[in-house]
Formats: C-alpha cells, structure tokens, sequence
C-alpha cells in the first residue's frame, strides 16, 4: 500500500553514503563517503528531501535510521553469513567475474543466489517504506539487480530507475547465469536502466530480446504487463521457443496499447566531481607534495603511474609485464624512469583476490631485485587507500598514467588525472576495454592483451613531443571538465522523469 508521507527521492545502493569513524574523544561518528556518487547525490537530496538506504558496513548490528549532513540514512542489516553469500559470494565470486568477460571463473552457487534474492528483498522493502507517494527512487549497481522489480510489487505508484556502474556482458556470457531470467525481470522493474556504455546497453537489449523476445524499439523494451509462462510462448505472436536452448528464436510483433509498459535502456556515462580535483590541483601545498614525490622517487626523467584497487580486471600484470621487459630491452633504464603503483585493498575474503595480491607482490619483489639500484628503485609499490589529496599529488607528479583494465565500465582514475593537469602537460595511455575510452579519444588507447604495443605506447608516451601532449591533454581536459558527475546525474533524473 502507497504511503501516505515520506521522501520524495530516495537512492538505494549496497552502502550508506556515510563511513563510520572514531571521534577524538574516543566515541563513534559518521562522515560523508569521498565517493563519487555521493558528491554528485547529496546536493540533490538536499533539495528534493532525500533518503539513502543502505549497508552501513558492519555485520549482525541493527541501526536506527538517523540523519547526517542533510540526508536521511536508512541503514539495511546484514548478517555475517549474508555478508559472506549475498555480497562476498554472489556479487563478488559470481556477478563480477562473469560481468568482466570472466577474466576470472565465476562460481555458481544455489545458497548464494537465495540469499542475494533475500538481501534484494530487504533493500526493496527499506526503500518501499520511507518513499513519499510518487517518489522517484534510485537503484545503484550490480548488487541490487532484483529491487527494481521487487519495488515495482511493492510500491507501483513511484518512478524507479537503475544504474549498473560496472560493464554488462554479451548474451552468450551472461546466458552462463543460471537465475539469468530472475536477474533480467528484476531489472526490467525499472522505468529506467542506466549503463556506462552504448555497447553495454546494447547487450543488455539483446540479452532482452533473445532471452525473453521482448518487442524493442529505439532503446525502450516493451514489458509485458502479464509475464506468460513458459508453456504460453508458443501462442504469442512472433515468438518461437526452441526447447532445447529454452531461448526465443526472434523478438515478439508490437504489442498492443495496454498490453505493456516502457523501460527505457541506455547510456549515461558516469563522471568526477571535476571541480574538487582542478582545485585541489591548484593548491600550494599540493603542489609542493607532488614536488617532494618527485624528488623521494629520485627525480626520474619519467614517472609512470597506475592507481587502481588491487582486482585481476585492472590489468596490473599486464603492465608490470610490459615495464620489465622495457627495462630488460634497455629501452627504460632505472632512473630515468621508475613506475608507482598504487594498489588498494580490495575483498580480501575473496580467495582469488588473496591470490592476485600475491602474485603481484612476488612480481614486484622481483623486478626489484633484478633492477634496483642503490639509489633508486625500478617500482615504487604500495598497497595502501590514499585520502583525495595524496592522489592529487600523485597525479600532478606523474607524467604517464597508465590505465590498463582489461574489462572496466568506466575507470573514473583516467579522468581524475586528467582533471588534475590544468597545465597540460602528462599523457594516458588508456585501455581500449575501459568505459573511459569512448570518451578520451585523445589519450593514447592501447590492447592490455598486446603486451607489445602496450610497450610502444608506454615509450612512445615518456618521449613524446610537449606540444603533442599539451594538445591531446587540452582535448581530454575539455571533455572532463564539461561532462561532471553532477551533469551525469542531472541528464538522469531528468531522463527518468520524462519516461513517466
């Protein structure tokens, strides 16, 4: 039943837009996340009388909702177990890998899929209970596919949207999902579904149209009011199952005014809060840090760097791989360059990310003691999460930054360092498989996979003409600076609204 009261835009995502913190006086508190989302939310819900649902970060504890820094916080529990199966399991050991052209296995699991339905059904039911009558309420990402339909049931009189923040995977990947039809109908709850990619739209739509034979037109997928049952497929016109794959051989005819509502399929590239960056970029003991970072590194010639969380869809073995044997080939000598690797820590209770860490740091290990001197080193590696202000630094210090995923929906560091060289000097090297790429075409794009001509860019980018990158960088930077990540969710919200 409808509420009578209550907020008028609401955003549900697997965390609070809070982190909790210990105060000088020993107690707790909360403060606003640095994350993008976040900044590019909060004035928004600030204006429109917002809430935000969400995990607050702690397993088995119960929290009253409560505000903070002009929202109110809606806090969802999860239980030790549930943060194991629903977020460590299925989001993370299942979605993910098979979402990122399963660069890694994804594993399939029955109790994990039950208890993401589970956890789905409780975030649907928090959001449902604090929307004001004709609310819009925004789902983010790929832990939360089901709520959209979930609050559709539940509260028919709001206006849903969904944005998947990572990339969508072709139909014949995402067939491998066996709830692939309960993760599709959950989607399709929503009026509108955002995605970082023209191309990832598009295998969302096709995903939709071989799967379901849903009728597509001009990015809005015709939902039918009455889901038939697999027996009924048969009598609907234009549709033909093949038993044997249980797919539709081609998409249903136009059905009739009545039979169906709209959801509407898209891009909406995702940005930075660029504003934050340029002005940081601009402060005197900012630039004074990058200084110093130049000089503790020994004042190289060329300073490569790559700042990613530490997950085997970032490429970081592709470049480390690159870089020893440039060093190796003689065509980078230690000195005259050095490569900083900024690596966070990332869902350590997942075996395969305990594995890559691993790895990476043994390869470090060795690239160092094979090429080290006594007064510098060959890579500068730290595992560690940085506040905004050091990555400013960082950025301003380097002159190549190196963004090799190999699957990413966006990659926002690409653009944080472009934000960050007002002077325009630095230049990307970027992967061709990152959402980025679309955008950055002046950067220099490069195939991860091709360790060969990810060498070529690497020398190509530490010897190029200024003037050459001073041109590619003022392209990059036009385009970073005009398309913000306020502008990103502004273009949403009033998509949403249009739709209904």
């Amino acid at each position: 039943m409808a509420q009578k009261s209550g907020y008028d835009f609401v955003v549900v995502a697997n965390r609070l837009a809070v982190d909790r913190i210990t105060t000088e006086d020993g107690g707790t508190g909360w403060r606003r996340s640095p994350g993008g989302l976040v900044t590019a939310l909060a004035p928004i819900m600030a204006q429109s009388d917002g809430a935000w649902v969400g995990w607050h970060g702690a397993a088995d504890e119960t929290l009253e909702p409560f505000d903070h820094a002009g929202m109110h916080l809606v806090p969802v529990r999860l239980s030790e177990q549930e943060v194991e199966d629903y977020y460590e399991g299925f989001s993370n050991a299942t979605l993910w890998p098979l979402y990122h052209d399963v660069i890694a296995r994804p594993e399939f699991h029955r109790h994990w899929f039950e208890a993401y339905r589970r956890v789905n059904r409780r975030f649907a039911e928090a959001a449902a209970a604090v929307a004001a009558e004709g609310a819009t309420i925004w789902v983010q990402d790929y832990q939360l596919q089901l709520v959209p339909a979930m609050l559709r049931e539940l509260r028919p009189d709001v206006r849903i949207g969904f944005f998947n923040h990572i990339p969508f995977p072709p139909p014949g990947l995402f067939s491998q999902l066996p709830w692939r039809h309960s993760v599709l109908r959950g989607l399709l709850g929503a009026d509108l579904i955002g995605f970082q990619r023209e191309s990832d739209a598009r295998n969302f739509q096709r995903v939709v149209r071989h799967r379901l034979g849903y009728y597509i037109k001009s990015d809005q997928i015709y939902v039918p009011s009455e889901e038939p049952e697999p027996d009924q497929l048969s009598s609907l016109p234009g549709l033909h199952p093949d038993p044997a794959r249980g797919t539709v051989a081609r998409q249903a005819a136009a059905p009739q005014q009545g039979d169906y509502r709209i959801a509407e399929a898209k891009a909406f590239p995702i940005s930075i809060d660029t504003q934050k960056i340029v002005e940081l970029a601009e402060r005197p003991d900012i630039i004074a840090r990058s200084e110093q970072i130049r000089r503790e590194l020994g004042n190289p010639e060329t300073i490569f760097l790559g700042v990613d969380r530490l997950d085997y869809t970032k490429g970081i073995r592709h470049r480390m791989k690159a870089y020893e044997e440039l060093l190796a080939d003689g065509e980078l000598t230690v000195g005259q360059a050095c490569l900083v690797q900024v690596a966070s820590p990332s869902r350590e209770g997942v075996e395969s990310y305990r594995l890559l860490r691993e790895e990476i740091e043994s390869t470090v290990g060795r690239i160092n003691g094979e090429y080290d001197t006594l007064a510098h080193t060959a890579i500068r590696y730290l595992h560690h999460s940085y506040p905004v202000e050091e990555m400013v630094a960082l950025y301003l210090a380097a002159d190549v930054m190196l963004v090799t995923a190999l699957r990413d929906g966006m990659n926002l560091v690409a653009k944080e360092y472009v934000a960050a060289r007002k002077s325009g000097q630095g230049v990307l090297v970027l992967s061709e498989f990152t959402g980025a790429a679309d955008q950055m075409r002046q950067a220099l794009l490069i195939n991860p996979h091709d360790v060969d001509e990810l060498k070529t860019a690497m020398v190509k980018a530490a010897t190029m003409e200024p003037e050459n990158a001073r041109r590619r960088m003022r392209s990059l930077r036009r385009q970073v600076v005009s398309h913000n990540v306020q502008r990103w969710a502004e273009e949403f919200l009033e998509r949403l609204a249009e739709l209904r």
